[in-house]
């Protein structure tokens, strides 16, 4: 039909504009599907379906946005029976268990940053979090490869409408197949009336196929001194690193959403170091192992198996 003409035409038109503007769902969450005692934003699973049962929302509708009429505001709290909730939401679908994201929605785009206007409180010891993850699926290794991660954390306060801007980082030089953004109140530990007030997402700028990036550095310019094995891992990893001299360094690995699962602190000595880390106990997944030491910062992507 004519209608479905033009709507392939105008999708076209989206999914090869440079900046990627119109790239996420709903972006200024002016629409809501109408529930029986609630309200959700349309293509952004959260908590609600599962809450509402008890009579608690961490998913709501406000208004007014900092644009048009509305904004999301995500708040976390005490769910009878169950405990602190947290105010999250998911440009895809939420598993009900873990609280993090599962999948998420179509995505072919190399995106500079995730911008957009935020509110929040942070009561808790676990700050809330904004985070980005695209991927691409290995049909050879039957498992998702990370093209490009970003992560805000929600440090202290932010009480008016404020610009918020995250940098991709790209782990790989090819276009993604899927994204996900996670928009959360809360840390691994959500605290009562943790909370975060989201408007007018938008992707901006774009990088170039082939690029890769790391801590905005090209890993051609940089030579890794990290090697994570087995990676996949299931039970354990070894994080072997390279020091010049001897220094203090840290290792921290989170998940997916942003949220530290483990942190080492320790001393190299000059040469090759070695850590092995229990794993049994993470979730299967994707992680992030970042070493920090007086030269900077690396990462390496970490499967759990």
């Amino acid at each position: 039909t004519k209608t479905v003409k033009k709507l392939f035409t105008l999708l076209s038109v989206i999914l090869f504009c440079s900046t990627a503007f119109a790239q996420i769902p709903n972006p200024s969450f002016e629409a809501w599907d109408t529930f029986a005692t609630y309200k959700s934003p349309k293509g952004w699973d959260n908590l609600d379906s599962a809450t509402n049962l008890a009579g608690v929302y961490t998913c709501e509708r406000d208004s007014p946005g900092f644009s048009g009429n509305y904004y999301l505001k995500l708040t976390s709290k005490s769910v009878p029976l169950v405990g602190v909730a947290p105010g999250v939401a998911v440009s895809g679908k939420i598993d009900f268990t873990s609280y993090t994201a599962k999948s998420g929605y179509p995505f072919t785009s190399r995106p500079h940053s995730l911008t957009g206007e935020y509110q929040f409180m942070q009561y808790g010891s676990t700050p809330g979090f904004i985070s980005i993850f695209l991927s691409k699926w290995n049909s050879t290794t039957s498992n998702r490869d990370t093209v490009a991660y970003g992560v805000r954390q929600l440090l202290g306060m932010e009480m008016a409408w404020k610009a918020f801007s995250i940098d991709l980082k790209y782990y790989s030089g090819v276009n993604p197949d899927s994204a996900i953004i996670i928009l959360s109140a809360s840390g691994k530990t959500p605290a009562v009336n943790d909370f975060l007030y989201v408007d007018t997402l938008v992707f901006t700028g774009s990088v170039p196929i082939g690029t890769i990036t790391l801590n905005s550095a090209s890993v051609n310019e940089s030579p890794s001194s990290i090697t994570v094995y087995p990676n996949p891992a299931n039970g354990y990893t070894n994080i072997s690193y390279f020091s010049n001299s001897g220094s203090d360094i840290k290792i921290c690995i989170s998940d997916l959403n942003g949220r530290m699962v483990k942190s080492i602190n320790t001393k190299t000595s000059p040469g090759n170091n070695e850590y092995r880390v229990n794993t049994s106990g993470f979730a299967p997944g994707v992680y992030f192992i970042k070493l920090v030491d007086e030269k900077g910062t690396e990462e390496k992507k970490l499967i759990i198996q």
